[in-house]
């Protein structure tokens, strides 16, 4: 078809053609070599891990047909639809979020203008609407070909992850290589998740180490999902494969609000009224022996629907526990000492660990049961040389900053610094509950006698009946939960067995809570 001056004109079938011609072009990627490569290192392709990771056909995508404008270094003719990742909007169980998925078939997934773009409007988006978001990191960071303008907008991610922080739920997915200033977005996020084997994540990779410090160490070893697992604490979980990450992802979003407004889902429960056999069992759990140690995850797994805890930093500062769970069908946060390992001591791991779980349940209503069996501070230098003091009192912050609903259980030994640190009712913890067995003191009772009678039993006949006279008169004395109790430190002594619905009924009541703080543009958390 022409004009009237012999010129052709693009009619309306040209013009749906070119659009189907663009979709074709997308489509084709998806079953290019490029993927074949990718599924031969293992790896998923980007569409393939949203469409496990959103309810089947509820994915709308964002911007598919964005293009770079870049003209150095050959760009110009490599234009690829999309930029390397993809955003959009789909349903978890229903519920939109919002979520982007690095593509690193495609200019190895890396950041330039275009995809920047894409990425900060879909944080826009996400605020906006007031739903959480779940990124899908696997990409070569930021795209030296286009300079300065690459790592701009990294900062300005980053900014938005500031600006999402405790409004939306923010969700990292590391599913490939993060290095550089890319590892900055995810860590800025409210949960880190890697692949055991598959993910990488380091502000300066293997090579430079080698070169510049001569420092010969692996991809693994200085950045896998193990080591960050293990030894940092940057990563949240290790999966064992992507299926098993993204599925972690999605059971995370099930116990968080959709944004900061809202409460979290609750969930039909059927939980039995009287004592149940895993109750009665908590009435035979604390040893005689103060100094032998026992699973607290027994008493969660009694306290909670189902028994069911979803743990955070499972792998790392084993001491405390970390994790989701419900009572009564309502979202819980639980942080639990954990006597088996270190007798449940807090040090400067446990204590950052802790309160990062703790403010994030406190952004998202998320109420908090504290179970409480600790002796106190690890000692030692290189504790203190570390900064056990600065790093400490971050727990002791958070608990004190906290306004969501929250009930601690102590069940035996809560100690010095540890009992006022880890939920005791002077934090503000709205319901303390004890029981029998729980000793709340200054100390326990052999290093009480060393420092209160050391002369009196040095000048004894028999210096070790003399001691263990008065270490049993020191406990008798303190070491139980009635002198707590008596100035209502302790709300309730309750026997073992009576956990469950005790805290249920406390947090039943709880619901209501309404707290007004003084005004002020923010606190200063000692980091």
């Amino acid at each position: 078809m022409t004009s009237t001056k012999g010129e052709p004109v693009r009619t309306t079938a040209d013009r749906l053609t070119e659009l189907q011609r663009r979709r074709e072009e997308l489509a084709a990627h998806a079953d290019s070599d490029a993927i074949r490569r990718q599924h031969e290192r293992g790896k998923l392709s980007a569409r393939e891990r949203i469409e496990l990771l959103l309810d089947p056909g509820s994915f709308t995508e964002l911007d598919a047909l964005v293009r770079h404008r870049s003209q150095e270094f050959g760009m110009a003719d490599h234009r690829p639809l999309g930029d390397g990742v993809i955003t959009g909007h789909g349903t978890v169980d229903g519920r939109r979020i919002c979520v982007f998925a690095h593509d690193f078939t495609v200019l190895g997934g890396s950041m330039g203008e275009a995809h920047g773009e894409k990425m900060l409007k879909l944080m826009d988006f996400a605020l906006s609407t007031g739903c959480p978001v779940v990124g899908l990191n696997d990409g070569g960071g930021a795209r030296i070909q286009e300079g300065v303008t690459a790592l701009a907008y990294y900062t300005q991610l980053a900014g938005r992850h500031v600006q999402a922080s405790g409004v939306i739920p923010q969700i990292s997915l590391v599913l490939g290589p993060c290095a550089g200033g890319a590892v900055y977005t995810p860590a800025l996020t409210d949960f880190v998740i890697m692949v055991d084997g598959l993910s990488h994540m380091f502000v300066t990779g293997p090579d430079v180490l080698r070169t510049v410090l001569g420092q010969d160490v692996n991809r693994e070893e200085l950045g896998g999902a193990r080591a960050q697992n293990t030894i940092t604490g940057n990563a949240h979980y290790m999966a064992q494969d992507e299926k098993d990450a993204i599925d972690y992802a999605r059971q995370l979003l099930s116990f968080l609000p959709s944004n900061n407004l809202e409460d979290p889902p609750v969930f039909d429960s059927d939980q039995p009224a009287g004592p149940t056999e895993a109750d009665l069992a908590l009435d035979r759990l604390i040893p005689d022996n103060p100094n032998q140690p026992y699973d607290m995850h027994r008493v969660i797994s009694a306290v909670l629907d189902d028994g069911e805890l979803l743990e955070v930093h499972p792998l790392f500062a084993q001491n405390i526990i970390c994790g989701f769970g419900r009572i009564e069908g309502h979202s819980v946060g639980v942080i639990a000492s954990q006597p088996t390992v270190n007798a449940g001591v807090l040090d400067i791991n446990a204590s950052e660990k802790a309160s990062r779980f703790l403010r994030t349940c406190d952004s998202f209503h998320v109420p908090v049961v504290t179970f409480a069996d600790v002796p106190g501070f690890l000692p030692g230098l290189d504790q203190e040389h570390h900064g056990i003091i600065r790093r400490g009192a971050k727990l002791l912050y958070s608990y004190c900053e906290t306004t969501v609903p929250t009930v601690t259980v102590v069940t035996r030994k809560a100690y010095g610094g540890g009992y006022g640190v880890l939920g005791s009712k002077h934090t503000g913890v709205d319901v303390n509950l004890a029981w029998p067995t729980a000793e709340i003191a200054v100390m326990g009772g052999e290093s009480a006698v060393t420092v209160l009678h050391r002369r009196q039993i040095a000048a004894a006949d028999d210096p070790q009946a003399e001691r263990a006279r008065l270490r049993r008169e020191y406990e008798d004395a303190l070491c139980n939960p009635y002198v707590a109790a008596e100035r209502g430190y302790v709300d309730a002594v309750i026997m073992p067995h009576e956990t469950r619905e005790s805290v249920a009924r406390a947090l039943r009541s709880l619901r209501g809570k309404r707290t007004s703080r003084l005004p002020r543009k923010h606190g200063n958390i000692p980091l």
